[in-house]
């Protein structure tokens, strides 16, 4: 499964976009999710930086939950074996805000 499709690509905000806004006024535009280590990541924004490529931010929830940056090739480079560790949630509509992601899990 594709990660990054052209369409949410589209929708990403740029980095920046939402600085100083509640976050109940953030929607989450797209979220990955680890089923082996229960890790997810809910990205707001998004751009690709040249020489890094594509870099989120967002919420992530791991060994504790903070808002920063994260990126594509992180996500990407995380296996298990050959496996992918990462997978994007196809179901995760749009009308999530960053707000109710720190709250709790959605």
């Amino acid at each position: 499964m594709k990660l990054l499709t052209e369409e949410i690509k589209k929708k990403l905000p740029k980095l920046g976009t939402h600085d100083g806004k509640d976050p109940k006024d953030v929607p989450i535009i797209v979220k990955f999710f680890s089923p082996y280590n229960g890790w997810t990541w809910y990205a707001s924004e998004g751009e690709e930086i040249e020489g890094t490529g594509w870099v989120f931010f967002g919420l992530v929830r791991g060994f504790e939950s903070e808002l920063g940056e994260f990126s594509l090739a992180e996500l990407e480079e995380a296996k298990r074996g050959s496996l992918p560790l990462v997978e994007r949630d196809m179901y995760f509509g749009y009308n999530h805000t960053l707000a109710e992601a720190q709250e709790k899990q959605i």
